[in-house]
């Protein structure tokens, strides 16, 4: 039987065409935390020792096998850890992203002393709202809305899991004005991480978010990079309470240009926050209060 660190060594090596050595191994370890239900330290320090079991050796092969044909790993264990949360993820939705985290962490930091109204559009798995829900005041009132029914099934399997109550609304933001009962509701935050990338940043992008992941959650057309962003903007301008706020997680590319789309619209304390790689990520902005 081979030990945990053999079949480390083996893991690595034959993803190594494919992933670098260092992300290789997060891909391992990962990988074991799930097979043993134990965490990466606890494993470490037991993988010259430990021999595998058949089965064992089976899944990592398993999911060996999944990962060269460029697969997620979240998408093969059907798990994406999000803000400590366990969120299950397919090919239906987006795989949560640490930019995301801090953009939750924002809103957290300026909006946790008193409890809140808040609506996330494009919520795809529902980690953004779900997030917010465990960590707001518990009166605080959360809703979530997406275009893709498929998205908003497992969105509330997440809800559910979760024990968040969060209210989940189908629709499609660019199309029509998404009814949310009562229809006079109005927000203190609206937040969106809309799709926004353009087909020309498709050849910077790893093949397995390209294959995998859901297009109608990631590109907008070329000549219309903005496009939910102003839409999502206006939509907010309806429906956030006076001083209310909007939050944006935003292509790097066009930090500026969103700025100055929110500032033509009436939008008052603009602000571009960049995430922990220094990129321009984060913008948000508020209704004047009357």
């Amino acid at each position: 039987m081979a030990t945990l660190r053999e079949i480390r060594n083996q893991f690595i090596a034959t993803l190594s065409a494919t992933y670098d050595r260092s992300e290789a191994g997060e891909l391992f370890w990962q990988s074991a935390e799930h097979i043993f239900g134990q965490s990466a330290l606890q494993l470490r320090m037991a993988s010259d020792s430990n021999e595998l079991s058949v089965s064992n050796q089976d899944s990592f092969e398993q999911i060996l096998a999944a990962l060269q044909e460029g697969k997620p790993l979240q998408h093969i264990i059907r798990r994406a850890w999000f803000y400590g949360l366990p969120f299950e993820v397919n090919e239906h939705v987006l795989i949560p992203r640490p930019e995301t985290e801090e953009l939750v962490d924002l809103i957290l930091r300026e909006n946790n002393n008193k409890p809140i109204t808040l609506l996330d559009i494009g919520t795809g798995s529902g980690c953004i709202p779900i997030a917010l829900k465990k960590k707001l005041p518990a009166s605080s009132s959360v809703y979530a809305l997406d275009i893709s029914t498929e998205a908003i099934t497992v969105a509330r399997r997440n809800a559910a899991a979760l024990q968040a109550d969060i209210h989940f609304v189908q629709s499609d933001i660019l199309n029509e004005k998404p009814v949310i009962l009562p229809s006079a509701k109005k927000f203190d935050v609206i937040v969106s991480n809309p799709p926004y990338i353009t087909p020309a940043e498709k050849e910077m992008m790893h093949v397995n978010v390209l294959d995998h992941e859901p297009h109608l959650a990631l590109f907008v057309a070329e000549d219309q990079p903005l496009i939910f962003y102003e839409a999502i903007a206006r939509y907010a301008k309806e429906r956030l309470k006076a001083g209310g706020k909007l939050y944006f997680e935003i292509n790097k590319l066009y930090g500026q240009e969103t700025l100055y789309l929110l500032t033509s619209l009436g939008y008052i304390h603009t602000e571009l926050k960049q995430d922990l790689s220094g990129n321009d990520r984060i913008v948000s902005a508020s209704l004047p209060e009357s």
